[in-house]
């Protein structure tokens, strides 16, 4: 089973969990009052003893590194820094010492050199992940493809912290015989709703180039907004981004999309279907597709989504949430402890003909908010 890859000009909301799992002191576990957020879902599997086997030990996660001709040569920690890039070099020189052997058993040293073809694997025992909710919902399946309604909180694909609490993960254990199982497009660990499966190659060639299409797919997103938007009838943003540099204001560069005239096109089309005070619900429907396009489009109009760490509370406030968890006061900073943010639509042609359309309902944490 595999996930699919995006680049910066294409939706992709997922970095925040990459940049999450860099951040020196980020705890594994997730605090009391993350937990309680899962409270709504009796029943559900968090993922508590994921890791473990069936007699309570950690399982042995293996990685395999194959030498491929034009890296021969290297030094071997310089070769296993280029396959996993977030790690330090002292770091990798522990790993060489205490998981990392040749396929033949053989125990290297961080200088040796490799060679095209050297079959390297490294072993390790699992360790306790963030709890997170492993049970979906499927929203729509037939012979060629699935939707399901993802829940908040799981990630699609494994980072530093997680492994067997992903997506990628859960399917291949609820379904160990679909080999060529496929997910077609990526969604932010704490964005839940509609995500699409393709259960045979072709099939996931035809979605994953009908998603990258966007005038074949419609997505349409609900988010719980702060304030009262003047969006009683459709409305386009159309606010180009592009991705913040190490020249910004800002301490996430190539995390943070910015609005610029000179930037990529980005339009949304939004319309507030329920209205408050304090709280609004806002349907917004991806005309592009840019990463963070709907939480930049929304903070920039002055309407930012409730919990949202990056584009609502700041840089500050997303690094001290990766690097301390949800502290009662960041728990009260961001009301919620996910951003308010669900893909609660989608529409796409079916590699056999014709359209589907799914639909996934609103979390009862976010209709709560309202």
């Amino acid at each position: 089973m595999t996930t699919p890859k995006s680049s910066d000009a294409e939706e992709r909301d997922d970095v925040d969990d990459d940049v999450a799992d860099e951040i020196e002191g980020a705890e594994p576990a997730a605090s009391a009052l993350e937990l309680a957020a899962y409270a709504a879902y009796p029943g559900v599997d968090l993922g508590l003893t994921s890791h473990l086997d069936e007699t309570g030990k950690p399982k042995i996660i293996e990685r395999h590194l194959h030498v491929p001709e034009e890296l021969a040569g290297l030094r071997l920690d310089h070769y296993v820094k280029t396959q996993i890039p977030r790690l330090s070099r002292t770091k990798i020189q522990a790993i060489i010492d205490t998981q990392l052997r040749r396929a033949d058993g053989f125990a290297p040293k961080p200088a040796t050199k490799i060679a095209a073809g050297d079959h390297f694997i490294i072993r390790r025992p699992a360790r306790a992940e963030p709890p997170c909710p492993r049970t979906f919902t499927v929203l729509h399946e037939d012979a060629r493809m699935r939707v399901i309604d993802k829940p908040f909180g799981l990630p699609v694909h494994s980072t530093a912290k997680f492994y067997f609490n992903t997506l990628t993960r859960v399917m291949w254990e609820r379904y160990p015989d679909e080999d060529e199982l496929q997910i077609c497009h990526r969604l932010d660990r704490e964005t839940s709703g509609c995500l699409v499966l393709a259960r045979d190659r072709e099939a996931a060639a035809f979605l994953k180039g009908a998603i990258a299409s966007k005038d074949k797919t419609t997505k349409q997103y609900l988010a719980v907004v702060h304030g009262k938007p003047p969006w009683d009838v459709e409305t386009t943003l159309d606010i180009p981004l592009r991705l913040s540099t190490e020249a910004d204001a800002t301490r996430l560069p190539h995390v943070r999309m910015l609005p610029d005239p000179r930037g990529l096109s980005a339009i949304t089309k939004v319309v507030v279907e329920r209205a408050g005070e304090q709280y609004s619900l806002v349907r917004c429907t991806l005309v592009t597709g840019r990463q963070h396009q709907i939480r930049a489009h929304l903070a920039t109009s002055g309407f930012p989504i409730v919990g949202d760490k990056i584009y609502t509370h700041g840089d500050d406030a997303f690094i001290e949430y990766c690097a301390s968890g949800l502290t009662p006061a960041l728990a009260a900073l961001f009301v919620l402890p996910r951003h308010a943010l669900h893909a609660a639509r989608i529409t796409l042609p079916h590699p056999n003909g014709g359209v589907v359309s799914a639909d996934a309902p609103l979390p009862a944490d976010m209709s709560a908010l309202l």
